[in-house]
């Protein structure tokens, strides 16, 4: 029997295109003489659909894509994901499905078991699980058709009472399929593959993977579908963060035994290679599926612009990135020079456009308002919000995507002007912390000087008053970042924090930050996911709340 694997890239909700390219990709695994091909979960609509699952019409447009897909289906099987719905009219009205195709008829369905509800899944708000088990008899084989989270419960900290593969390994069946919609985050592709490699050890039976590319707003999904041999060893791999394509012969499969990819342990993944992927995909994606053009920015000369400003020239190119440099009376000669000199390096279009009349002009109506009062952090946010104000402007007029800067340190601490340096339609940055900004940069400059070396060795300054630097308000940010990150990503408390070694008052004052900000960040664009907890919807905090775990 020979497999094809169509890993590719969907529109949410597009179902026109979504299924052309399903239609072109199955008349290409006809060509190349598969018996069976395989599409990833919720294919025909995209992942995640999220609440356009509660509209009739949307279910209907599910349901007509899958027969007009099945009739296709003459002289190859098919299995590909859908929503589908619960005829027993008990518990939640839809399934989240797998559909079998052949012979231009729905063979059989099977639903997902196991719906993740954790960190940015949220499935059994639509969901009911499945509790019927059946595997699919295909020429003379009997497959094991699994969706997604149904294989993660397996080794130890299950989270669930039950794995579907005890019960569809009582059928005896002679492979797993596991179609899934899998996001990135950058250490999620090994621990994605030795979870599966544990199910290939624990059943004695190859894997066939099958996994989503391309990124939905915050969403990335990073592809590398592959198969596997009873013993977890990796036959063939797709690309990572591109659509790809393989027909696999099934006895090849079953006939392997050694590999250079057998010790995933072992496999080097290069973090900010990863993270550089990621976030020029979720860029990409990003302007392509909502139909737009071009970005614009504002170019300080500090190293987050800077970083932004090149991944946003990777992604969409230097043609249709607009950098704007807008000093005021506290902006030093260098960071001028520095930006200019970036812009240079990329060949991409810049304006200058000084903040200085609006600055005067904005305190001289204010003035009669703030007489009395000692000049501090209102007026320093006002150039912030000048700034904005002109961005969003050449924003409206020429039909620009303002890209947000600020990194996850200064969100997650306030460190930003609210309708300032925080606005914009996406936040590329906004899940790397400070220190992994610079490190990012460091990768980018690994071939030759494109982030001027100064950027990178210069103090990090808001530069909103004279001489001040980040280090003014907040903790050294080798200090801050790990205390952030063992907060956010490990759900470290105060006294957990403390016993690490971090000292109390330091991660008392760093923890009321986080927690008295969350209605800043509740107003900020979408921020593309790399890490395991990201803000947005993978991290639901209450803004009301008073929590710094005493």
């Amino acid at each position: 029997m020979k497999i094809a694997i169509a890993q590719l890239n969907y529109r949410i909700a597009d179902f026109e295109n979504n299924l052309i390219k399903i239609t072109d990709y199955i008349k290409r695994g006809k060509d190349e003489g598969a018996d069976l091909i395989i599409f990833s979960e919720l294919a025909v609509c995209g992942y995640p659909p999220r609440d356009f699952l509660e509209f009739n019409d949307f279910i209907s447009n599910c349901q007509k894509s899958i027969h007009i897909i099945s009739q296709l289906t003459d002289s190859i099987a098919c299995i590909i994901g859908s929503p589908s719905q619960n005829r027993n009219h008990k518990g939640k009205s839809l399934f989240n499905s797998g559909f079998f195709l052949y012979k231009k008829k729905i063979q059989q369905v099977v639903h997902k078991s196991l719906l993740p509800t954790y960190d940015i899944f949220d499935e059994y708000r639509y969901f009911e699980p499945n509790k019927e088990f059946k595997i699919i008899k295909f020429k003379g084989l009997k497959l094991a058709l699994t969706i997604c989270e149904d294989l993660w419960n397996v080794g130890s900290g299950k989270q669930y009472g039950q794995s579907p593969m005890d019960e569809l390994i009582k059928q005896k069946p002679d492979f797993i399929i596991n179609i899934s919609a899998s996001p990135f985050s950058w250490k999620h592709p090994e621990t994605r593959r030795n979870v599966m490699k544990k199910n290939c050890l624990k059943y004695k039976l190859p894997l066939f993977y099958v996994n989503h590319t391309g990124a939905q707003t915050e969403l990335i999904f990073d592809g590398r579908s592959f198969c596997m041999n009873s013993k977890g060893q990796i036959y063939d791999e797709l690309k990572s963060f591109e659509e790809d394509f393989k027909v696999i012969a099934l006895a090849d499969v079953m006939a392997f035994s050694k590999s250079k990819k057998d010790d995933f342990s072992k496999e080097v993944i290069l973090k900010e290679k990863e993270i550089c992927q990621a976030l020029v995909l979720g860029i990409k994606d990003y302007f392509a599926k909502m139909g737009f053009k071009k970005a614009i920015l504002g170019l300080s000369g500090g190293i987050d612009s800077a970083v932004t400003i090149v991944l946003l020239c990777k992604a969409l190119g230097k043609e249709n990135v607009l950098a704007v440099m807008l000093p005021s009376r506290y902006s030093s000669e260098h960071s001028l020079s520095d930006a200019e000199k970036l812009v240079q390096n990329l060949g991409c279009e810049s304006q200058l456009i000084s903040i200085e009349d609006l600055h005067t002009s904005g305190e001289k109506t204010l003035s009669p308002l703030f007489a009395g009062t000692h000049s501090g952090l209102t007026e320093e946010n006002i150039q912030a919000r000048i700034r904005a104000v002109i961005l969003m402007a050449l924003s409206n007029k020429f039909q620009y995507i303002l890209i947000n800067t600020s990194n996850k340190s200064e969100m997650a601490v306030g460190y930003g002007t609210l309708y300032g340096d925080m606005c914009g339609g996406l936040s590329v940055l906004g899940d790397l912390y400070k220190t992994e900004v610079y490190e990012l940069a460091k990768y980018l400059n690994k071939d030759k000087e494109i982030i001027p070396l100064n950027i990178l060795l210069k103090p990090p300054s808001a530069e909103l008053k004279s001489g001040q630097k980040d280090s003014d308000t907040l903790p050294d940010y080798l200090i801050l970042d790990k205390i952030l990150f063992n907060y956010i990503e490990k759900r470290k408390g105060n006294s957990e924090l403390v016993k690490m070694g971090f000292e109390k008052k330091l991660v008392e004052r760093v923890l009321g930050m986080v927690n008295a900000t969350e209605w800043k960040r509740y107003q900020t664009p979408p921020v593309l996911r790399v890490s395991e907890k990201a803000f947005g919807v993978g991290r639901r905090m209450p803004i009301v709340a008073r929590y710094v775990n005493r």
